[in-house]
């Protein structure tokens, strides 16, 4: 339910699902439980989240564990605002996650966004400057990248489509 307004859509295809699973096994290591990283977060798939009269449900969400040290264990949704949120990308979202998802994410001041399109194979990096997000990087293809608020890690963009078949060009 975005600005009142419900939005439905299929289950991912199998190029964001695998993408968004890859993503969320390379940070959850480093960053959920300091396995070759500094630890410090708190990374979900899919959280539901309540912000104002919202509702979203983003592919990942993190949140520092200095803001929500540990996950509610009495609700299955969340009302406080992730640090940063990764919405990848489809042919059937990429519009509502541009231009209806990020201004509400702004509002409530996720300093931090990833846009990952599989298909493509792109990682665009955001951070929220002065109620606007900035892109920092657009980055894609094989590319090693620290990206922000990750960037204590060398991310391989390959492996988030290692197992997508490339797109046909016509």
């Amino acid at each position: 339910v975005l600005a009142g307004e419900l939005y439905l859509f299929p289950r991912p295809a199998a190029p964001h699902a695998s993408a968004s699973s890859v993503l969320i096994g390379e940070l959850g290591p480093p960053f959920g439980r300091g396995r070759g990283g500094p630890g410090g977060w708190i990374v979900l798939a899919e959280p539901e989240l309540h912000l104002g009269e919202d509702i979203l449900v983003p592919d990942l969400a993190g949140w520092r564990r200095s803001r929500m040290p540990l996950i509610p264990n009495d609700t299955v949704y969340f009302t406080l605002a992730p640090d940063w949120i990764c919405e990848v990308l489809s042919p059937s979202t990429h519009r509502v996650d541009r231009m209806r998802k990020l201004p509400i994410y702004a509002r409530e001041r996720v300093a931090h966004a990833w846009l990952v399109d599989p298909i493509a194979r792109t990682l665009e990096v955001l951070r929220l400057e002065n109620e606007r997000w900035t892109i920092l990087a657009t980055h894609g293809d094989d590319e090693v990248v620290h990206a922000e608020p990750f960037d204590a890690i060398a991310l391989e963009l390959s492996v988030l489509w290692a197992d997508i078949a490339p797109a046909q060009t016509q």
